[in-house]
């Protein structure tokens, strides 16, 4: 039996998950999730959690069950709501605020879809997220504000109102973000079970053995570089990361794939990729800057250079993004065009790779 004083070191059925993907900053959600001991006896919810979570006052939990973010057995249930063994109890609670005013800016937003309850973007490569470490204005953030100055959500000093997931600076993509407390619930739910769909497509260096496959491994912050994450063994650093790829088009000395995300851990794709011996075309944090396959003719190094110079960035694009819709219940399906960036540094590999073949 747990006594209720105990505190969660010891409860091996807690686990804190967060569901996000390709950010230089914190986490958007703190996200637990427990399975009430069956010796439990009945005791107020509110209670109970403030007793296991860490940093998780009585205050803080109730606010969370007033916005529907606790639930037992898939239900919200309000604070006074009394545990019993076996609950399976799911938490969401915003991370605690940081002291940062938000100045709504009239920037322009690629809008793909937006109704009542959501707004699905595209977010160009260049454009941070939310702002933080030098980034404080000019990020979808402060044009969010600007264009939802008038919704209670957008009306706040919440560095991150409406964001359920992100994707990194120079990433492009689609962003889904919620206009409601109640679409923000449900679809982070979403995110923290997995049932969200996500598909990139990447420009990676050299040629993949396979076709498809599947990278394993605890993804964390690097313990000799706190700028950029790597792959630990299981077990020993790191959050569990699970990516699938599969081959769309061989060019030679890069190959174009495309990568379905498991988990959405930090710059995922980048450093799963380089674990595998294939960085992401142009990524500088992961050493797909330079030239990791090819010939040493000058001709070929100038060819790359210009290839660089096409796209600044590494080439990574978040082309499709799946969910159910948290009104409606109807599953939703997007996907955008590549960037001209992507699109015209691929064309440019395909004629090189064509003319090395006539040559050849």
């Amino acid at each position: 039996m747990i006594d209720e004083n105990e505190l969660t070191d010891e409860f091996d059925d807690i686990e804190e998950i967060e569901e996000i993907e390709e950010t230089e900053d914190g986490p958007l959600f703190e996200h637990y999730n427990l399975v009430v001991d069956p010796g439990q006896t009945l005791l107020r919810i509110d209670k109970f959690l403030s007793d296991r979570l860490k940093n998780a006052s009585r205050s803080r939990l109730q606010s969370a069950a007033d916005e529907g973010k606790v639930l037992v057995n898939k239900l919200p249930v309000k604070s006074s709501y009394k545990v019993k063994p076996g609950d399976d109890i799911s938490i969401m609670m915003d991370y605690p605020r940081r002291e940062l005013k938000i100045i709504p800016e009239n920037i322009p937003l690629n809008i793909v879809y937006e109704d009542d309850s959501l707004i699905v973007l595209n977010k160009p490569a260049g454009l941070v997220v939310h702002p933080g470490h030098g980034n404080y204005s000019g990020t979808l953030v402060n044009a969010l504000a600007w264009h939802f100055k008038e919704l209670p959500l957008f009306n706040s000093d919440d560095p991150r109102p409406g964001l359920i997931h992100r994707i990194d600076k120079n990433t492009s993509g689609l962003l889904v973000v919620a206009k409601t407390t109640e679409a923000k619930v449900s679809l982070s739910l979403q995110f923290f079970e997995k049932t969200t769909k996500r598909r990139y497509v990447a420009l990676v260096w050299g040629d993949l053995q396979n076709n498809e496959g599947t990278i394993t491994g605890n993804i964390g912050r690097s313990l000799k570089n706190r700028q950029v994450f790597t792959v630990f063994p299981e077990g020993d650093h790191g959050k569990p990361a699970v990516t699938h790829y599969k081959v769309i088009e061989r060019l030679g000395y890069v190959n174009l794939v495309e990568c379905r995300l498991e988990t959405g851990r930090t710059h995922q794709i980048r450093v799963h990729m380089k674990h595998i011996g294939h960085p992401l075309f142009n990524d500088d944090n992961y050493g797909g800057d330079q030239i990791l396959r090819g010939t040493t003719f000058t001709k070929y190094r100038q060819f790359v250079a210009n290839c660089f110079a096409m796209i600044p960035r590494q080439a990574l694009h978040a082309q499709m993004l799946g969910f159910v819709h948290p009104a409606t219940g109807e599953e939703m399906i997007f996907e955008s065009e590549l960037p001209d960036d992507l699109a015209n540094v691929i064309v440019k590999w395909r004629n090189y790779l064509s003319n090395r073949n006539i040559q050849d």
